[in-house]
């Protein structure tokens, strides 16, 4: 029992670090000292800049883009606006051009040495349809334009600090694109600082650098201030499909840093993104963290250059980073504590085995596997769908069911420890995550991942449980099996290491200080004990982040088994079940909190229930639709869908809605629609010309010829892209334009079938009217849209 009490106070504590760790400052005041960042300050501006959803191309984001220009004439930067034709694409099974008419903000604090290479502040104005983006990026905008005051109030810069703010990040870039593509200040940057924001709250993260990028981890290393940032958050988001404005410099080798606040996801792209809901004190981090890291690479001597990669994490106050290479010293360092306790274990005639070693090192295997079965049933039990606004009603109860993964994957661990200490409990520890695995497959079909997660837990639960094995020798094939993964870890991506590295390495200490935990003592309960809270502390922020960032509960279970490197000297009773009924217990509660998940409502006037509508022609067929894209099973929505007296069925509105919508039939209004023609241009190019009707915000279109299409270029700039043959090519346009021209030289004669269609904001002013919606529902993305589509088949 002493023990058990030790741990839990040790868990305690450790959490209690890790909120600590992940508490934003306090904003300071709008008297606060001229050179420093006010987060009071900068709301002003977020006020102004968030206080309706303002995407590319709409009146809103043309008023905020004003508002900058004279912002940034107060301020005396010298304005301009690099207005300009950017694209993104992407090519694959299904080629996609995205592109637009961006305007973009740019203003010059001069320095003392206008020759010398400048640093860049760069966010984005632009906002996603139906969201004031307060956070995403009012934020970040609102931050710079507070440190361009902050800078002005000290001494001249020794280098030119460039303002960018970027117009359609959200559309895929293309302000980023377009500067530093054709802007004549792009090429004088060395140095880039971007603004970002995911969710309304939160600690600010450095969660990406520039290539090579050990000598910007020293440079953000002596500016960083209580610094959240990892090197394997940068390894992750290399290999993610998510990209902000900074993918465009870092791609094209400009080092620097990029910055994030990340929490309350609810807020994150979501009409809930208001200027009242953001938390100061996550714009106050940002701000802060954001003006260090450019005083001080302004200031620099020389900007870093690429080099070499760093292995860094953050520590308590501090950045600690070193070359990957290190990592191995470390593992060297751990491997020599290991010997260590093992020989003082020795010494005091530990009963400890090999067989121990070997069962240790299997009841570490089962606990990530019985967490990771155990994870996955959590996560489907909800009730909650994976898709996108699905989640909505897991980021409603976002806290609640974080507590109910973590407490869920602590069980696992402490489970494992316990049911070794006993003994004999190998069908029991077999049933558990068995049953759980194969529970998958009752929501959403057969699950084979869950089953055979489950299988693999219950063959090392038969393995491992069937007799006791001693602390010392337990705790030794935990530790060993730990330092193998690390190794691995450190062999396969070095730079990721440091989540295995580090702990294993403060394992090993606390190993050799208690020698396996041979003896029991009140000395070395307390080594342990504080050796724990300390490990699962720095472990604390990581799983946090994890959580938010991915919905892929299973990937906890790799924290339950680092928490069992540092708990199992305390959850490793010699004798009976108490341990085994503690951890029991924890996973009746993750359980009840599952349960509270899927059966309380999540939705309210804070949080409300997401619906979107729109208004669809389809001039092929001369039909229209009422749509509700999401929150079909909304009352408010389906009021909407049955106001023309429709009943509603659900199928896909090709080429809008590929995937089936809840949709009802609705009075055909004529509307204007996008007109097509082909014509032949010079030396037998091919001219496609989409004509959008008044009004419209955005078009887009597929196009799938009989013939190979090459040389596609749009408004006369070549794009690189090619139309395969037999295969849709998507092609999107956003902003106000006359129409919309696209060459190509087709590989012989042939013809093209084409769809298009044509989005504005703006409700049919000869439709119903929306009903007026309750508080307890958010209109999301583009609801109340009308779109005009239509297809046509064009030879040439």
């Amino acid at each position: 029992m002493g023990r058990t009490i030790v741990l839990a106070v040790a868990l305690l504590a450790a959490a209690l670090l890790t909120w600590l760790q992940l508490e934003p400052p306090r904003p300071r005041p709008a008297d606060a000292p001229a050179d420093r960042f006010s987060a009071e300050r900068a709301m002003a501006d977020v006020r102004i800049i968030a206080h309706r959803p303002h995407p590319m191309g709409s009146p809103a984001n043309q008023a905020v883009r004003d508002h900058l220009l004279r912002r940034l004439t107060e301020l005396g930067l010298s304005p301009e606006v690099q207005a300009a034709d950017a694209w993104m694409q992407r090519e694959g099974r299904e080629p996609m051009l995205a592109g637009g008419r961006v305007e973009n903000v740019v203003g010059v604090l001069p320095g003392r040495d206008r020759a010398a290479p400048a640093v860049l502040l760069m966010a984005h104005y632009d906002s996603v349809p139906g969201s004031p983006g307060a956070a995403d990026d009012a934020a970040g905008v609102s931050a710079m334009l507070e440190i361009a005051r902050a800078l002005q109030a000290g001494p001249q810069p020794a280098r030119d600090v460039v303002f960018l703010l970027t117009d359609g990040e959200e559309v895929g870039l293309l302000g980023a694109r377009a500067f530093f593509g054709e802007h004549a200040l792009a090429r004088r940057v060395g140095f880039v600082v971007n603004l970002e924001a995911r969710g309304g709250s939160g600690r600010a993260l450095m969660f990406q650098t520039g290539p090579g990028n050990a000598e910007t981890v020293r440079l953000f290393a002596r500016s960083a201030v209580r610094p959240m940032a990892t090197s394997l958050s940068q390894f992750i988001y290399e290999r993610m499909p998510n990209d902000t404005d900074f993918t465009v410099p870092a791609e094209a080798g400009i080092p620097g840093l990029n910055f994030a606040f990340v929490g309350r996801p609810f807020d994150y792209h979501s009409p809930t993104a208001t200027p009242e809901r953001l938390d100061r004190g996550s714009l106050q981090d940002l701000g802060v963290q954001a003006l260090a890291a450019t005083r001080t690479a302004v200031d620099a001597e020389a900007l870093p250059a690429a080099g070499g990669n760093a292995a860094y994490s953050q520590l308590a106050a501090w950045l600690i980073a070193y070359p990957p290479a290190v990592g191995w010293l470390i593992l060297a360092g751990a491997a020599l504590l290991l010997l260590v306790a093992a020989a003082r274990a020795r010494r005091l005639q530990a009963a400890a085995t090999w067989i121990d070693v070997v069962q240790g090192a299997g009841a570490l295997l089962y606990a990530l596997l019985a967490a990771a079965a155990l994870l996955r049933i959590a996560r489907r039990a909800t009730g909650v769908e994976f898709a996108y606004l699905e989640q909505f009603a897991l980021f409603a109860h976002a806290r609640l069911f974080e507590a109910a993964l973590v407490v869920i994957a602590l069980a696992a661990a402490l489970y494992a420890a316990a049911a070794l200490a006993r003994g004999k409990t190998r069908i029991e520890a077999a049933v558990i995550p068995l049953v759980a695995g194969l529970a998958c497959s009752l929501f959403g079909g057969f699950d084979a991942v869950g089953a055979g997660i489950g299988a693999g837990a219950a063959v090392l639960a038969l393995v491992t449980f069937g007799r006791p094995a001693s602390l010392p020798g337990a705790w030794a094939g935990v530790l060993a099996l730990g330092f193998l993964a690390a190794c691995a870890a450190q062999a396969a991506a070095p730079t990721a290491a440091v989540l295995l590295v580090w702990p294993i390495a403060l394992a090993a200490a606390s190993a050799a200080l208690v020698a396996l935990a041979a003896v029991k003592s009140f000395v070395d309960t307390m080594i342990a004990a504080v050796v724990a809270m300390l490990g699962l502390a720095w472990l604390g922020p990581y799983l946090h982040l994890t959580f938010l960032a991915l919905d892929a509960p299973e990937l906890l279970a790799a924290f339950a088994g680092l928490t069992a490197l540092f708990v199992w000297p305390l959850a490793h009773p010699r004798i009976g079940g108490g341990g085994r009924l503690t951890s029991l217990a924890l996973l009746l509660i993750g359980a009840g909190l599952i349960a509270a998940v899927r059966f309380t409502d999540p939705w309210g006037e804070h949080r409300p229930q997401p619906a979107s509508v729109a208004y669809v022609h389809d001039t092929t067929t001369r039909r229209a639709f009422r749509v509700a894209q999401a929150g079909a099973d909304v009352a408010w929505a389906r009021q909407v869908l049955t106001s023309d007296g429709g009943a509603i069925s659900r199928r896909a509105l090709p080429p809008i809605f590929r995937d089936p919508v809840a949709v009802a039939p609705a009075r055909w209004l004529e509307p204007q629609a996008p007109a097509a023609s082909l014509a032949t241009g010079l030396e037998g190019a091919q001219l496609l010309t989409i004509l959008p009707p008044a009004g419209a915000r955005s078009l887009a279109m597929e196009i799938r010829p009989t013939v190979a299409l090459n040389e596609l270029a749009v408004e006369g700039k070549p794009t690189g892209l090619s139309a395969p043959a037999g295969q849709w090519t998507r092609i999107r346009w956003v902003g106000d334009r006359d129409g919309l021209t696209i060459a190509f030289r087709p590989e012989g004669s042939g013809a093209l079938e084409l769809r298009y269609w044509s989005a504005d904001d703006d409700w049919p002013a000869g439709a119903a009217p929306l009903p007026a919606r309750p508080a307890r529902v958010m209109a999301f993305g583009a609801s109340g849209a009308s779109m005009v589509a239509g297809a046509r088949q064009l030879s040439w």
